[in-house]
């Protein structure tokens, strides 16, 4: 099972019963991905948990504007288990005319496509939000 994946559909399917938030378990891969989600403005917060023997979890605390309408109104993955997607950071594709934010994984770690342009490293493209 594709992770990544994972985590953006839990994050869809709380958005679109508005939920206030949403357990997934750990990785520092899904950590990374929530942290720049933060950075961006679509979640609220975010907060690992531990309890016991068992693994990690994190809980993200979506964001909805006051009228309850969600700041998600889309999350794409593109690059998938059977067909991995890399791009270099001059070919970084830009969507919805530049409203969307492009989550890459590179060796410099998990980056927007803003940051990858200013370092100008390419990488994985993780996926897309608007």
């Amino acid at each position: 099972m594709d992770p990544i994946a994972d985590l953006l559909t839990r994050i869809r399917n709380s958005n679109l019963r508005l939920k206030d938030r949403v357990d997934v378990p750990y990785s520092k891969l899904k950590l990374e991905v929530v942290r720049l989600l933060k950075e961006e403005g679509f979640i609220a917060n975010f907060k690992t948990l531990y309890s016991g023997n068992r693994h990690g979890i994190i809980r993200v605390f979506l964001k909805y504007s006051p009228t309850k309408e969600s700041v998600i109104n889309g999350i794409r993955r593109i690059s998938k288990p059977g067909l991995r997607v890399y791009r270099s950071y001059d070919d970084i594709p830009r969507a919805r005319s530049g409203f969307a934010v492009t989550l890459m994984s590179t060796s410099k770690g998990v980056l927007t496509d803003k940051q990858a342009k200013e370092k100008k490293v390419g990488g994985e493209v993780l996926c897309q939000v608007w």
